[in-house]
């Protein structure tokens, strides 16, 4: 995109004086010896290249014929230095404005987290918009009232959580943001079994499993946000509509192929079960040492819960192994991997899921590739 240098705003505006100071430097004129030449007294000449004093367009006429130039030089230097001036003026009344507008603003957003991932740059004239855009407000006097909906007032129930609010609601918002500029397929709530299928495969191989599970939900008219998570903020996932297309959002906080895969299937659950009969949900996913007891058991998510753990085990086969492999050693958990097409570390992870115990040592590799 090409920038018209006519739209700029200079850092200063250059005086003409400034000008005319060094062309007479490098003639090897001095001030005295140019008023006596143009008849320009000194007083009104000194004012000039020291910038108290304009040019007019009788002066312009005489300096133009003293050293043998257009005058409307000097006329369009005047005039460009009166505009510039009146830009940085301009500019820098915004500059406070919007210094006093952060003031307040910073206390709504989770500032250090948004310059870490690039969002905003630490110019309040420049970050104010785009903050705006994330949030989805009008004006900051609705920042405050995002806090009382009911997505995040359950976050403030139970004063042990050490979650930061601003920081939680900083990254639900972020996603949504990013969300809505994403352009997927249409969805099909039909192809639910296809794309399980899909994805078991894209997990199974693991690698570059977080790229292809992007591509795979994309395919099937999912949008799929992978953004870190703030400080003091244990979220994992989110689902919500965007833009006519179910989304998800993850922050990846285990770079473990079970967990992703679980955290990928829990959130499709919610899109699956709850999501296609209600438009305007969204479910924010904390870990389960976080989540408040009223939402870790809700109905929504125990049925997230269980299509996330039966939708690539089925349950069935799951609980012959369990019945016929009490011990749970490696050998037959790889074996069991092997017959259902299944990553290992995900037969693993369930069953440390069924246990509520993740303690459990194995050589089984479960790195995220």
């Amino acid at each position: 995109m090409s920038i018209n240098i006519k739209q700029l705003t200079p850092a200063t505006a250059i005086h003409p004086g400034e000008i005319l100071k060094d062309e007479l430097k490098e003639r090897g004129i001095t001030q005295k010896e140019f008023a006596q030449l143009t008849g320009i007294p000194q007083t009104q000449l000194n004012e000039i290249i020291k910038g108290k004093r304009g040019i007019n367009a009788d002066v312009a006429l005489v300096i133009g014929k003293a050293l043998q130039m257009d005058a409307a030089v000097w006329l369009s230097l005047q005039s460009n230095y009166e505009l510039d001036e009146a830009k940085v003026n301009k500019k820098n009344i915004e500059r406070i404005a919007a210094l006093d507008l952060w003031q307040m603003v910073k206390s709504y957003v989770p500032e250090k987290y948004f310059k870490k991932q690039g969002i905003i740059t630490g110019n309040p004239v420049q970050d104010i918009p785009v903050v705006k855009s994330i949030y989805s407000v009008q004006n900051f006097d609705q920042l405050a009232t995002l806090y009382s909906q009911a997505s995040y007032s359950k976050f403030r129930k139970s004063e042990k959580l050490s979650v930061d609010k601003i920081n939680l609601v900083g990254w639900t918002k972020l996603v949504h943001y990013l969300a809505d500029q994403k352009v997927v397929k249409d969805f099909d709530v039909r192809k639910e079994e296809e794309l399980v299928k899909a994805l078991n495969e894209v997990f199974r191989k693991n690698k570059n499993t977080i790229e292809k599970t992007v591509q795979v939900l994309a395919e099937y008219g999912i949008k799929l946000i992978v953004q870190p998570h703030p400080e003091k903020c244990a979220v994992d996932g989110i689902s919500f509509w965007s833009n006519g297309n179910p989304a998800i959002g993850i922050s990846i906080r285990h770079k473990r192929i079970d967990s992703f895969a679980f955290t990928i299937m829990h959130e499709l659950g919610h899109v699956f079960k709850h999501l296609i009969n209600n438009n305007t949900a969204e479910f924010i996913d904390l870990d389960k040492e976080h989540n408040v007891p009223e939402y870790k058991n809700s109905k929504e998510e125990k049925e997230a819960n269980e299509f996330a753990s039966n939708s690539l085990i089925v349950n069935d086969e799951w609980k012959r192994f369990k019945t016929s492999n009490p011990s749970f050693n490696k050998v037959a958990i790889v074996e069991f991997a092997r017959i259902n097409k299944i990553n290992p570390a995900i037969v693993q992870g369930r069953y440390c899921f069924d246990m509520d115990y993740y303690g459990i040592k194995s050589s089984i590799d479960k790195t995220l590739y």
